[in-house]
């Protein structure tokens, strides 16, 4: 299995010319297959698709982890060169999403809902446990057993004028299953990476979990740097997933440097950020 970060909020350090945003996108080859995951906050993925010569136009099936437009602000370019791949999501939230900064600035973060009618016959949505390829599986229903990161605080839905909390009922985890071992994919984590784990691990019971990839939700407010949670309970984090165990971890995007950091103390080299251009085998 080999995985492209196509676009990531860090920039290339090893690859010139390729574009970050605060967002995230990632390729997944796997058993002949193409898969993508995400698109990012808009179509630059492809353009960093073509540098890294990953095919967009022969993509299997997109996957999007969330309804929010950091994650699939790319659609629209996906549409336009994929004429066939299915996009698998979980349904829509029961209102708009917003993020509500410093207690009065409001703005909105959901995906494009124009672009989302005008392909209604591209969307798949998932209501459970579903494989939508051979070893690729999607999680809709989340195990609520550990703490929501605090950084949801901040992420409303927006239904008849009035803000309310966001459940993240519109969040997925997926799963690959290859030689007897694990890969789970997170966008954000806003259910909590804890969570997201635990779903696939009693799914697949006494199966080793190979890695981890993906965002965690760690900072305070997206996209600044900030911790939202104190240092032990990120520590604590950090021990939980290597407990599991995990073999390894990739993290990025909402994850944040400093949390990353303090990950980095307890779980040493398994754990790795990523960054836009980035690649690796598993």
């Amino acid at each position: 299995m080999k995985i492209t970060t196509l676009i990531e909020n860090r920039e290339s350090t090893t690859k010139p010319g390729l574009t970050s945003e605060w967002g995230l996108s990632l390729h997944i080859e796997f058993n002949n297959h193409s898969i993508l995951f995400d698109t990012g906050a808009s179509g630059a993925f492809v353009d960093n698709a073509e540098h890294l010569s990953v095919k967009v136009d022969s993509v299997d099936v997109a996957v999007l982890s969330h309804h929010h437009f950091d994650h699939g602000g790319g659609l629209e370019r996906f549409f336009e060169l994929n004429s066939n791949a299915k996009v698998y999501l979980a349904d829509a939230p029961d209102g708009e999403c917003y993020i509500k900064i410093m207690g009065f600035l409001k703005k909105y973060i959901g995906l494009d809902r124009a672009i989302m009618d005008d392909h209604w016959e591209r969307f798949e949505i998932v209501g459970k446990t579903t494989e939508i390829l051979p070893g690729v599986f999607i999680f809709p229903k989340i195990i609520d057993t550990h703490p929501k990161p605090r950084g949801n605080k901040q992420l409303h839905v927006k239904t008849e004028g009035k803000l309310s909390p966001d459940d993240f009922s519109h969040e997925i985890v997926m799963a690959v299953k290859e030689n007897g071992k694990l890969v789970i994919f997170t966008g954000c984590s806003h259910n909590g990476i804890l969570n997201m784990i635990d779903t696939v691990a009693k799914e697949f019971e006494y199966v080793p979990i190979k890695a981890v990839i993906g965002g965690f939700h760690l900072v305070a407010s997206p996209p600044f740097n900030f911790m939202a949670r104190k240092r032990k309970d990120v520590e604590n984090i950090g021990k939980s997933v290597l407990n599991y165990p995990v073999e390894m971890t990739y993290t990025g995007h909402c994850t944040g440097k400093k949390a990353f950091n303090v990950l980095k103390s307890v779980m040493d080299d398994r754990i790795k950020d990523m960054q836009t251009g980035s690649s690796f085998d598993i």
